[in-house]
């Protein structure tokens, strides 16, 4: 059964856009999904710190379907590569944030509150 994923990559920045593209297809095409990967180009900005003699990096994130049992020869295949500086896989379970509250998780919340306010 197919999940979905979310995948950071962090590329060379001196890679050509097309370079990249090219890749990003690539990678995708290995995981043998029906659907069409979304694909996010961030584009090129510093690196929180330094990778080697790397300070800067083009950033994609990428949500795509795949079956759990592609996911290590597609790692396999991004460790491979000389162009991604890095990545992360993680499965995506909703949006980011926190999850949606109920109603009553909601009113319980703004009863522990107001609790709160009257002790100050």
């Amino acid at each position: 059964m197919p999940r979905t994923y979310e995948a950071v990559y962090i590329f060379d920045s001196t890679l050509e856009d097309a370079a990249i593209s090219e890749k990003i297809n690539r990678f995708h095409g290995m995981l043998g999904s029906a659907g069409t990967p979304e694909v996010n180009h961030w584009g090129r900005r510093q690196l929180a710190y330094s990778i080697g003699t790397r300070e800067n990096g083009y950033y994609v994130i990428s949500r795509f379907d795949a079956e759990p049992a592609v996911l290590p020869e597609y790692e396999r295949a991004l460790k491979l590569d000389d162009g991604v500086i890095r990545y992360l896989i993680t499965l995506h379970e909703n949006e980011m944030g926190a999850p949606q509250m109920s109603e009553e998780e909601m009113a319980a919340a703004a009863r522990r509150d107001d609790d709160d306010d009257d002790e100050d």
